[in-house]
């Protein structure tokens, strides 16, 4: 028996990055920072705040959510499965990725600091393999369940 399975909070450190497949599908990526404090060991030695930047990969509705409600500054609870993938680069480099998929996302800004969506800018979202999503994002914002 094997697990994959992450859980992050963060903070965004960009604007997403939205695009759209041929066939229609809906991709955005969003770079996470998650922060373990600093703090001062017992004999004195100060271990300074330390970042840790994750690449996060939405898909489908999930993503069309990111698009029209994630932003810089916001705080995101996610979960998803890590997922690696090489490319060849410019240089002709193999490189490595190591990518979050994400199938479930909160976004924990307080209202008043979100950007203002239709009823506020706190909600839970998730990626379901069943024909029927958990949130049913329209091009209309008033369907939008938060």
């Amino acid at each position: 028996m094997s697990l994959n399975k992450v859980m992050l909070i963060g903070n965004v450190g960009q604007e997403p990055t939205v695009r759209y497949l041929d066939s229609g599908v809906c991709v955005a990526s969003v770079r996470l920072a998650t922060t373990d404090r600093g703090y001062t060991m017992r004999d004195g030695t100060q271990v300074p705040e330390r970042a840790e930047w994750h690449s996060l990969i939405f898909w489908d509705k999930l993503a069309e959510t990111v698009e029209k409600y994630v932003h810089k500054g916001d705080k995101l609870y996610v979960e998803g499965k890590i997922q690696t993938r090489s490319f060849v680069d410019k240089q002709g480099m193999t490189r490595q990725v190591i990518e979050i998929m994400v199938n479930n996302m909160e976004m924990l800004t307080p209202k008043s600091a979100a950007t203002p969506t239709p009823q506020g800018g706190v909600g839970s979202y998730q990626q379901q393999a069943a024909p029927q999503p958990a949130v049913n994002v329209s091009d209309n914002d008033e369907d939008v369940p938060f």
